[in-house]
């Protein structure tokens, strides 16, 4: 999804890849906590971190069956 900016303000070019980075961030922080990560997919609502969960020994994510 690229779109183009037509704005000269630099609050809201800058804006996009920020919010992008902070979700790649709470992704992160949910599979390493074990917790859910509720997101909008395909207009409904799902736990994205549902089928995840983190080795206690190495931090490292595996796939549950």
């Amino acid at each position: 999804m690229k779109k183009k900016i037509s704005t000269r303000d630099p609050d809201i070019t800058g804006s996009y890849p920020a919010m992008r980075r902070a979700a790649r961030r709470a992704k992160k922080r949910a599979v390493e906590a074990g917790t859910p990560l509720v997101v909008m997919r395909d207009g409904k609502v799902v736990d994205d971190n549902a089928s995840r969960s983190v080795s206690p020994r190495n931090g490292r994510e595996k796939k549950s069956a």
